[in-house]
């Protein structure tokens, strides 16, 4: 095993999380051996601190960036915060309901929804659970059951001065692009990473807030080198971060054009992605 301690981001939809709720065990032997042998694994990830899935947090990490590098924390002490203001928050809601989008709004304590991006989650849950059903697999703890009855508070009791992200779904194949036509030289616009019914969807954030930047931010409170640093993801959201650290890692199941810009490509979140990465990185022993 390498003897150098190594700083690890690591993406959580389609990276740690497969199909929606089901983490491998491999992946959870991987992330808690490696810190176990000194290194640093933080998450990186889309979600707001409030909506990472408890089977993912039970692994135990180092710190986290949030809402896709709005929010970033070093174990508890929070480290980054860029939250729109409230008039980007006016302008964005405004785009979407003018152009009939579902979505959204996140702080990073809770998410706050549009009934028809309730809708549009259920609707997403049910089809997960046909398609566990056809393959004959069984989540742990029923992981899917509160996601298929899950209500969200809605947008109308959203904090205006408190918001971190939006994330979009859009029945328009062409949704991603009308927003950003009509916002884009305000927010940062990504195809979103969780495959939610529809025509197009994508995540929302302020002009210059990513996932790249935000592990800029954390490693200078650090004072570490982000060519030390490795990243792992799967989807565009983890493009900012492939070009901030030192070494990138594309998931398996990763669109051709991110694998492209990886240093490599380890298997897919179902095949033991993040433990044949580690164990190739030199994290752990195989």
């Amino acid at each position: 095993m390498a003897s150098l301690s190594r700083i690890v981001f690591i993406d959580v939809d389609g990276t740690i999380l497969e199909h929606g709720s089901r983490v491998a065990a491999s992946t959870v032997d991987a992330i808690q051996t490696a810190r176990a042998a000194g290194h640093r694994v933080l998450l990186c990830t889309g979600r707001a601190q409030g909506d990472i899935d408890p089977a993912v947090l039970a692994i135990g990490f180092d710190g986290a960036v949030t809402n896709g590098g709005v929010t970033a924390y070093v174990g508890d002490e929070l480290v980054v915060s860029r939250l729109l203001t409230p008039a980007s928050v006016d302008r964005l809601v405004t785009a979407m309901q003018d152009l009939g989008i579902h979505y959204f709004l996140q702080t990073d304590d809770e998410v706050f929804a549009t009934a028809g991006m309730t809708a549009l989650v259920r609707e997403w849950v049910r089809a997960l659970q046909a398609d566990d059903d056809a393959r004959g697999v069984t989540r742990p703890e029923n992981s899917l059951a509160g996601l298929a009855t899950r209500t969200y508070r809605d947008v109308t009791f959203a904090p205006e001065d408190a918001i971190a992200k939006a994330v979009f779904v859009s029945l328009e194949d062409d949704g991603l692009e009308r927003l950003q036509v009509a916002v884009g030289d305000e927010f940062h616009i990504v195809p979103g990473s969780i495959p939610l019914p529809g025509g197009s969807n994508g995540e929302v954030c302020l002009l210059g807030t990513n996932k790249g930047t935000a592990i800029e931010l954390v490693l200078a409170h650090l004072g570490e080198d982000p060519q030390d640093v490795i990243g792992i993801g799967d989807s565009w959201n983890d493009v900012e971060m492939f070009e901030v650290c030192g070494t990138s890692v594309a998931m398996g199941n990763a669109e051709p054009e991110l694998k492209a810009l990886a240093d490599f490509v380890t298997t897919s979140v179902a095949d033991d992605g993040v433990w044949n990465a580690f164990v190739r990185l030199g994290l752990i022993e195989g």
